[in-house]
């Protein structure tokens, strides 16, 4: 009996130091960010603060996207229901850095996306919206200037940097160690280890999140530096924190959330393209996939999930299957983690590898677009019912249907381009409940010994009780 009152005491701790760290960091902890859905933009490539409409002529160098172009366009974000948008690094970089990957000083912003105060008044705008901040940064290297440290500030000295050498495909596989010191892209390796280098960056993202007000951050290349490190930086952040750990083996990712809040869920974008964009998986495999993530990290539902992003060709890239896309962004808003949707998703961009998958948005600000209005209609019911309270529960898996459940959700897909249909008698609602799809406001079911489900052609549906069923219809 001791035993068990020690062990009841032990957890009570638990619970009060987890709801101690979201308040120390003023709400804005991973179970907060939980309860938010993100989009994600390239600062230089969303929106002009002119209102230009004019093409880029070249993907590899900036295109004119600015601080205060984004808060022209807040609505256009807003009006699909995202409450959280994560932006480019910040920083001032190298020439050419319109990506914000090569930093060149600590202290100054990237003047080509506008000011200081454009970058305080877009997060003003967004906190009046109630809309959050997510910040790229970068704790790993510099701008690409070889061996010559004298214009980057602070870290000018060669004793800053780890010595010269590139790593290779072969060391993200087999060599951590070189990962972890030699060169990503021989851009220069910061030094950690360096008590200099290490206090240095620990203040200064402790001061960047106090100075801007930022509400969480997205962290690059994570496993490129020593784990113990994130550890500290983590804390001197004191917000939400997601890392890159752009690989697709599930134990070395799931590693790192030990170290930060979380991870962007790379396995699951692996299992997610198998089924819908290659077709060369089913929806077993998916849930088998599902099942050897929740054992294997920490906590599932603060992962960020995503099918697009700007380091990898877009879904559609060498395809033109728009329901497929449809079918597996709706299902990640609805799966376990944080859902975060790369621009011009909604507009079906099919860009390749980096540079083109960073097109322009300011030419497609397309509010009829049926994905647009697809995640309108999907992020108000998250929100609504609150899914990220409730455990993912699977109601029906075959080859090619999949349903499941957040609470009083109920989302159907299939991977098929034909006609698929199920009897699903494993259901969230009571018999003689009335169920519509949010999409389709006539399609509603009556829950008698279960209901009939038909998808055509990648088709996804997603069922609440008709009391709460307030969306317009969208054409599918």
């Amino acid at each position: 009996m001791k035993s068990l009152l020690f062990l009841i005491a032990l957890l009570c701790i638990a619970s009060v130091v987890e709801s101690h760290v979201d308040t120390f960091r003023g709400g804005r902890g991973k179970d907060a960010w939980k309860q938010r859905t993100i989009y994600q933009v390239l600062t230089d490539r969303y929106a002009k603060h002119d209102g230009s409409k004019g093409s880029c002529s070249n993907l590899s160098k900036y295109c004119g996207g600015t601080y205060k172009g984004l808060i022209k366009e807040l609505d256009y974000i807003q009006g699909m229901g995202f409450d959280a948008i994560w932006v480019s690094p910040i920083l001032k970089n190298l020439d050419g850095g319109y990506h914000g990957y090569w930093a060149t000083d600590l202290y100054s912003l990237n003047e080509n996306f506008g000011t200081e105060q454009d970058f305080k008044d877009l997060i003003e705008e967004l906190h009046k919206r109630d809309m959050w901040i997510m910040v790229d940064v970068v704790a790993n290297h510099v701008g690409p200037v070889g061996m010559d440290f004298s214009g980057i500030n602070p870290f000018n000295q060669p004793e800053h940097y780890h010595e010269r050498c590139i790593i290779s495909d072969d060391d993200f596989a087999n060599n951590q160690e070189r990962v972890e010191n030699c060169r990503l892209a021989d851009l220069p390796d910061l030094a950690q280890e360096n008590d200099f280098v290490r206090t240095t960056l620990l203040s200064w993202i402790k001061d960047l999140v106090q100075k801007y007000n930022i509400d969480g951050l997205r962290i690059d290349t994570i496993p490129e530096v020593p784990k113990w490190f994130w550890t500290q930086f983590q804390e001197a952040a004191g917000v939400y924190a997601v890392g890159e750990v752009f690989d697709m083996r599930l134990g070395y990712v799931a590693d790192y959330q030990n170290y930060v809040d979380a991870v962007l869920n790379y396995p699951l974008r692996n299992a997610i393209n198998d089924v819908w964009r290659y077709n060369s998986k089913n929806f077993r495999d998916l849930a088998n996939s599902m099942n050897a993530n929740r054992n294997a990290f920490k906590d599932v539902d603060a992962l960020g999930v995503f099918v697009d992003n700007h380091d990898n060709e877009r879904f559609l890239h060498g395809n033109s299957n728009h329901a497929g896309l449809e079918a597996a962004t709706i299902f990640g808003i609805f799966a376990e983690g944080i859902p975060m949707v790369y621009y011009g998703t909604e507009q079906y961009y099919g860009g390749g590898p980096d540079p083109a998958n960073r097109e322009q948005l300011w030419t497609n600000f397309d509010t009829s677009s049926n994905l647009y209005q697809m995640l309108k209609a999907a992020i108000q019911t998250r929100k609504d019912h609150k899914t990220w309270d409730n455990k993912y529960v699977e109601r029906y898996v075959d080859d090619n249907f999949l349903a499941f459940s957040r609470g009083e959700v109920l989302i159907a897909v299939t991977n098929q381009g034909g006609s698929v249909e199920n009897h699903v008698t494993y259901l969230p609602f009571n018999k003689g409940d009335t169920i519509c799809n949010i999409f389709n406001s006539s399609d509603c079911l009556t829950v008698e010994d279960g209901v009939n489900i038909t998808l055509d052609n990648y088709q996804t549906k997603v069922y609440v009780k008709s009391s709460n069923n307030a969306q317009e219809s969208i054409k599918e």
